[in-house]
C-alpha cells in the first residue's frame, strides 16, 4: 500500500473529503461506489464495480471481455473499433 501522505479529518456526520487530485485519478464522481474494507486498524477504501461491470460505460454485459486491463461490454467494444 502506498502513503499519499495526506491527512483529512472526520466531520460531526462522520464523512471524509477525498481529496479532488485523488477523486480525478481514480475517476470517482459524485454518482461513484466505494467498498469499505477493514483489517485490524487498517481501513481501505476501493471503487466499487459489480462483476462484468464496463470500464468505459459502467454497463453490466455478460458477454464483456477483458483486454488490457480493462473490462468492455460488447457495445463499447463495436464503438471503439469491433475488438
Amino acid at each position: 500500500m502506498k502513503s499519499t501522505g495526506i491527512v483529512r479529518g472526520i466531520d460531526a456526520l462522520g464523512r471524509i473529503v477525498l481529496p479532488k487530485e485523488l477523486r480525478t485519478s481514480l475517476k470517482l464522481d459524485t454518482n461513484s461506489k466505494v467498498e469499505i474494507f477493514v483489517d485490524g486498524e487498517t481501513v481501505l477504501l476501493k471503487k466499487y464495480r459489480p462483476a462484468g461491470a464496463c470500464d468505459f460505460c459502467g454497463e453490466i454485459d455478460p458477454e464483456a471481455v477483458q483486454y488490457g486491463g480493462y473490462c468492455i461490454c460488447s457495445a463499447c467494444r463495436r464503438k471503439i473499433g469491433g475488438m
